[in-house]
Formats: C-alpha cells, sequence, structure tokens
C-alpha cells in the first residue's frame, strides 16, 4: 500500500488547489483535473463504450443530440429537427459552421457515414436504431432526413453522444474502423482536442480555439489522471489535488466521507439518461447456465439487499427485472426472485446434480469486472453465496482491457457488468436480449439468449404509438424474461459524481459526466 500511495503522490505532486472569490459570471481559463477508473482501452467512442472511453471520449466526439433531464432532446450538432406525423421520417438541420479538430469543415455527409456505415460494423447499440432506416437523403450539406422502413418511436433518443458519436468521414472512408492509426490521435468536433496520452499516468486535452459556439469551451483544458489505488484517489479528491471524479473512479465505501467534506459536492442529477443497471450474464453456452432451472437458483442463493448495503453502500435500489425503475415502460408485476438458498437448492435438486466430495454439484468460471473494489467485493460475495448452494465459483481475474476482450469472444462463465437503458428499453435493453444481436462485440448479446417471441415484443413495442398498447408489449416482454431469467438482476446503480466545489456547470444534462464540458468553469 505505501508503494502504491507514494507512486500516486508522486503523479500528483505538481497538482495544487488554487484558492479564489466567488464569481457571478463564467471566467475562461485553467484546467479541469478529472480522474477516471480504470484507465480506458482507448478513446474513440464509436468503436466502444467502455466508462473511461465515455467520459474521456464525450469531450472529443458529438452527436446531434444531447438532452435535459427530463431527457427532453436539445440542440447538438443538430440546431433544429422535425419529425413527420406519421412517425416515420425525421429531418435534422446541422449547425453550418462546425470544424474537425484538423480543420476540415463538418457535413450531412459526415453524419450518413457514421449512422449507415460506421456505426452499423462497431456499435451494438446504434445498429439497434439505425438498421431500421429505409433511406438517407441529405438536401444540401446541412440537412439530413432520415426516412425510417417502420415507426421506431425511440429513434430521437439515438443521438447521445455514446450512442452516436459522428465521425469524420474524410479521415475513415475507405480505411478499417478499428484498425486506422487515427484511433491513436482522435479527431472529433468536440470543444477539446487530443494532446497527448501518457499510458498509465494521463490524458491531456486542450481547447479547440475554433469550437462551433462563440465563447466556448472556458476551459484552456481537461487532464484526466489514472490512479489505480482506490485510497489513493481519495486522498486525491480530499486534497484538491483533483477537481473531480465519477463513476468507479469513486470508492463507494468512500461516498459518506467525502459527502461530508466542505470543499467537496456529490452531483444529485446527471444519470437520468443512463439509468445504469448492473447485470450478471450467465453464459447460455456453458452447462449448467443453459438450463433455466440453475439460472434461477442463481438469483436465489444471492441476498442482493445485502449487496446493495454492504458492497454498494446503499447507492441504488434492486431491481426485478430488465427495465429499471427509472426507465419508461417499466413494471414491477414480474417474476420475483426473493433470497431463498433453500428454492436455490431444490432447483439443482430437480436438475439432477449431485454433490462431489467437496458438496459441490457443479463448476462454473467467473471472470470479475475489473473496475475497482466494491466490483471485486461483489465478486467475491457471489463465490460465497453460491458455495453455500453447493456450487463452486473459480475466479478468473483480468484487467480491463483483457476483460473486454474476453466477454467480447464470449471467453467466460459467468461474468457482470453495467448496462445504460438510454432512456428507453428499444435502445438500453434490447440489444442484451434480441437473437440477431448475439454477435462479438462488445456489450452486444454475449450469452446467446435468443426467444423469437421477445423480439417480437420489441418490434411490436417500438412501432406502436398507442402508449397503452405499448406498455402492454414491453410488460409481456418483462414478464418472459424474467421467467427465463438469461441476466441476472442485480442493482440499479446510483454512481456517484464528486466535484471540488469551485468546478461549474459540469452536470448540466441528463448524461452528466458524460457531456462533453463545453460550458464548464472553474470558479478560483
Amino acid at each position: 500500500m505505501k508503494f502504491k500511495l507514494g507512486m500516486a503522490a508522486g503523479l500528483l505532486a505538481a497538482l495544487a488547489l488554487s484558492a479564489g472569490v466567488a464569481k457571478a459570471e463564467p471566467v475562461p481559463g485553467g484546467t479541469l483535473r478529472v480522474l477516471v477508473h480504470p484507465e480506458p482501452p482507448h478513446l474513440v467512442l464509436a468503436l466502444g463504450q467502455a466508462s473511461g472511453t465515455a467520459t474521456i471520449g464525450s469531450k472529443i466526439y458529438e452527436s446531434l443530440l444531447t438532452y435535459d433531464f427530463d431527457n427532453n432532446p436539445q440542440p447538438g450538432l443538430a440546431k433544429s429537427w422535425e419529425v413527420s406525423e406519421d412517425g416515420l421520417s425525421y429531418t435534422f438541420r446541422l449547425q453550418e459552421n462546425v470544424k474537425w479538430h484538423d480543420g476540415e469543415p463538418f457535413t450531412a455527409a459526415d453524419v450518413v457515414f457514421t449512422t449507415q456505415e460506421f456505426l452499423q460494423e462497431t456499435h451494438p447499440r446504434a445498429r439497434t436504431a439505425f438498421s431500421r432506416v429505409e433511406t438517407v437523403t441529405t438536401p444540401d450539406d446541412y440537412t439530413v432526413v432520415y426516412k425510417l422502413k417502420e415507426r421506431f418511436s425511440p429513434f430521437i433518443y439515438a443521438f447521445e453522444v455514446s450512442s452516436a458519436p459522428i465521425m469524420p468521414e474524410h479521415l475513415y472512408r475507405g480505411q478499417p474502423f478499428d484498425t486506422n492509426p487515427v484511433n491513436e490521435n482522435p479527431i472529433g468536433t468536440g470543444p477539446f482536442k487530443f494532446v497527448e496520452w501518457q499510458r498509465g499516468q494521463h490524458v491531456r486535452l486542450e481547447k479547440f480555439e475554433d469550437y462551433w459556439v462563440e465563447g466556448q469551451p472556458y476551459l484552456d483544458g481537461i487532464t484526466f489522471h489514472f490512479i489505480p489505488d482506490p485510497t489513493a484517489r481519495t486522498i486525491a479528491l480530499e486534497q484538491g489535488m483533483v477537481d473531480m471524479a465519477q463513476f468507479d473512479a469513486v470508492q463507494m465505501s468512500d461516498v459518506e466521507r467525502l459527502r461530508n467534506n466542505e470543499n467537496l459536492v456529490l452531483a444529485d442529477k446527471g444519470m437520468e439518461f443512463l439509468s445504469p443497471l448492473i447485470l450478471l450474464d450467465m453464459n447460455s453456452r456453458v452447462p449448467p447456465m443453459d438450463d433455466v432451472r440453475f439460472r434461477k437458483a442463481v438469483m436465489h442463493a444471492m441476498d442482493r439487499d445485502f449487496v446493495r448495503d454492504r458492497i454498494f453502500y446503499g447507492q441504488g435500489r434492486v431491481p426485478t427485472g430488465p427495465i429499471a425503475s427509472t426507465t419508461r415502460y417499466y413494471d414491477p408485476n414480474v417474476t420475483i426472485y426473493d433470497y431463498n438458498p433453500e428454492k436455490a437448492k431444490a432447483l439443482l435438486d430437480e436438475m439432477g446434480l449431485e454433490s462431489d466430495a467437496d458438496g459441490m454439484r457443479a463448476e462454473i468460471r467467473l471472470i470479475p469486472l475489473p473496475y475497482g473494489e466494491h466490483w471485486t467485493r461483489f465478486g467475491e460475495y457471489l463465490r460465497e453465496a453460491l458455495s453455500k448452494i453447493g456450487v463452486r465459483v473459480r475466479m478468473e481475474n483480468a484487467d480491463a482491457a483483457t476483460w473486454v476482450q474476453r466477454y467480447t469472444n464470449w471467453d467466460y462463465g459467468m461474468t457482470y457488468t453495467f448496462f445504460y437503458q438510454y432512456a428507453d428499453p428499444a435502445l438500453g435493453v434490447s440489444r442484451t436480449y434480441l437473437c440477431d444481436n448475439v454477435r462479438k462485440v462488445f456489450l452486444a448479446n454475449a450469452n446467446g439468449y435468443c426467444n423469437e417471441r421477445v423480439d417480437e415484443l420489441f418490434e411490436l413495442a417500438t412501432e406502436e404509438m398507442n402508449e397503452t398498447q405499448k406498455q402492454a408489449h414491453y410488460t409481456e416482454l418483462q414478464q418472459i424474461i424474467t421467467d427465463e431469467v438469461p441476466m441476472g438482476f442485480i442493482l440499479e446503480l446510483q454512481f456517484p459524481v464528486v466535484m471540488n466545489k469551485d468546478v461549474r456547470d459540469a452536470i448540466t444534462t441528463a448524461v452528466g459526466a458524460n457531456d462533453n464540458f463545453a460550458r464548464t468553469w472553474l470558479d478560483r
């Protein structure tokens, strides 16, 4: 521990908190210092949406829209939009003075290339939305018209920055997307441009002087620091060595301690669009998880109230199914899994799983999410809980990059992570369960679950304009998924976002810390 803390102290030695007098209006200047954990595998949002990638990449890239705290669309790269009465045509009128960080002009061609080619190949959630487009036309360089094959009511929510980060056609056309050298020096339209990445230490962005909003951004730059040790991260926040930390950069066990620090504030908004839901992914290709009785036994073996209270320190609520209670069309009237180890054992008895000499009936491989101590503790809890019903858990620890690779390539027995809801089940939920999303793409349908009725209900719900009937489709869908339990529903997570009291206007939309920070400033 001393060695790790010493390394962190050395890394942060040059960071000092400066005092200032409160100001009424934004004042340009200063560098925002943000903690990110874990260090992301890359910064290109269109190639993957790992937590750190989204936090950093959202300052480099932009999409057509952002969303207010009530999830109403707001202008981004699109200054206005219209939806036809039949719900089939969406017309976006683009900002006309936008440049890429290399100085090339942004046009409608970039939007069409991104949504109809780039994201179709690399982004399972975007593919769900944009594969529904029948035609795209560009009447001029600053107008894009999408004509859908059928009504898809969540389409207006598909333009959040991690859902549809617009990519520069002139740098990717004719090049392999995932190995393009540009990925090492990402080029976007956002308020901050990439400067350097010192692996294991920091990513540095600086103000884009030709940003399309006059006078913005206010900050001179942002530096994202990587400190592996959780205690060192907390000390850095408390001592003013950094200005902000969010998501897994904040240790759950330290939330109350940080909340009581007079120099810090915790955001009370900014999760409305994301609504993260922790899911336990049980690979249905791997026995005994191919048997629904085993998956149900796993659910009954877990005390999810304990998980919420003792591992995630009350930061969330126990879910009932695949749709979070904060998301539209949620219905609690589903199959409920209470904590009942005896019921779990009875299900294993029904399967005919017999105990070995050690009292174990089955063995599974578990890859814990390598994002921090609380995630490790959940893996350890899961190992203990399942051992009590006769299931041996082999923990296979991996770093973040290896975890992403193994999960993407279906090389796991069980694993767990959090999935964002993205304001509508058709965007944040469907990708995990659709048959045609069983693909080796990160955060697609990795476990191989496929139920044609579920696919049909997602389709009916997204086409339906009548809200009562739409709710009926989603209710039936939730009932089926909770009964077949392809994923374990663990926790509706409330990620903490901690800031120095001098940080202003960092949380201004429903995507919170993953917005672009063009309006953020330092009151010093």
